[in-house]
């Protein structure tokens, strides 16, 4: 990671740091974004909730170097350290962990009444408007779901006027229909506030509907960090994405045919008809295709029950195991176009005979939308 002038770091979150266990040790150096929500993503153990711990000061790092936004919390070559209480940080854990002798309005206040009135950058309404918990004010926490206590857990964090958002798998222990009704609020987050979120999961589909940038751990170390859609498409990381291997494309809606309920998106270098939405023409959408998902074709294909052919062209072929072979295609041009991943066997691969450069058709079975 470079060290960046001090009057470089207004743009980034920098952290650059070690911490030593008797039986793990994580190893982290990485620049982000400081504004939107960047996913630290990895199977179980890989140090996604070590390196948050870190961040905030809740255990001290080795060799250390954060900065978020400009403001310095840790330079050990400057003998440095900002104890947690003194971070303009909030924190989300996977329990709300709300104070259940006040009702909700008490529990925001707490975290209110921290922040000098000059520095509060996020209001009373603001946040409840954007957590849609006005209702639930007068409650005490045994009186909500698990997910109107997390939309709580955030809006309390957010009224501490946060630098910097940190939430530590906060869907992990709400079940499925929980977690699809907080899912709209933690977008609306994404889309509204300019806080840099560090979102640590290893839901697949939530960094996919979430993130903008991607960092992804491994056993202590950093296997890959970048904007969400490079790293998702790049082959020499599929073993940490396995059956998940897929490309997330933002689109727009263009056309709705009620006759068939179907729906067009148009991206950068293609379109795909998918099951008929209940978008307005020009929203934003967020898309996600599997690898599994896309079949490949030399010719193109005559009539078929596949609604969506793509003329594509062959960026890299790598195998996968025994039997895979995982194939990076461009739609549109380079530079301005929009990357597929295929997953075909290897007898497919020599059977079409599949060089670099190569023009195909790519055919996607189905479009998952994620947002």
């Amino acid at each position: 990671m470079q060290r960046l002038d001090p009057s470089e770091l207004a743009g980034y979150v920098q952290a650059r740091f070690a911490v030593h266990h008797s039986d793990f040790s994580l190893q982290l150096a990485m620049q982000l974004p400081a504004r939107g929500v960047t996913a630290l993503f990895g199977r179980s153990g890989s140090g996604k909730t070590t390196a948050l711990r870190a961040i905030a000061g809740l255990q001290r790092p080795q060799d250390a170097f954060i900065a978020i936004a400009g403001e310095v919390w840790q330079d050990d070559a400057q003998g440095i350290f900002v104890p947690v209480h003194k971070r303009a940080l909030g924190y989300v854990f996977q329990e709300a962990s709300l104070f259940p002798h006040l009702d909700v309005r008490a529990n925001l206040r707490y975290g209110m009444q921290r922040v000098p009135q000059a520095q509060q950058r996020v209001g009373w309404d603001m946040a409840v408007e954007l957590l849609g918990i006005g209702h639930l004010l007068a409650r005490r926490p045994d009186q909500l779901s698990g997910g109107e206590r997390q939309r709580v857990a955030i809006a309390r964090a957010l009224l501490t006027s946060p630098r910097l958002l940190l939430m530590d798998e906060p869907l992990s222990a709400l079940d499925a229909i929980s977690k699809d009704a907080i899912l709209p609020y933690l977008e609306r987050l994404h889309d509204e506030l300019s806080i840099p979120v560090l979102y640590v999961s290893h839901s697949i589909d939530e960094v996919a509907r979430l993130a903008d940038h991607i960092v992804l751990l491994e056993k202590g170390q950093l296997r890959a960090s970048g904007p969400l859609r490079e790293v998702f498409t790049r082959l020499d990381l599929q073993s940490a994405f396995v059956d998940d291997l897929g490309t997330v494309i933002d689109a727009k809606v263009v056309a709705h045919d009620h006759d068939y309920s179907l729906s067009r998106l148009e991206f950068p270098g293609g379109a795909l008809l998918v099951g008929g939405l209940t978008h307005a023409l020009g929203d934003r959408v967020r898309a996600r295709v599997l690898a599994r998902d896309v079949s490949l074709a030399v010719e193109a294909p005559g009539a078929s029950s596949i609604l969506n052919v793509l003329a594509a062209r062959v960026l890299e072929v790598r195998d996968d195991g025994p039997d895979k072979v995982n194939v990076r295609l461009l739609l549109g041009e380079e530079g301005a176009g929009t990357v597929l991943i295929s997953r075909i066997t290897r007898r497919s691969r020599d059977q079409l005979g599949l060089q670099l450069g190569q023009s195909v058709f790519a055919q996607v079975k189905s479009v998952a939308l994620v947002t």
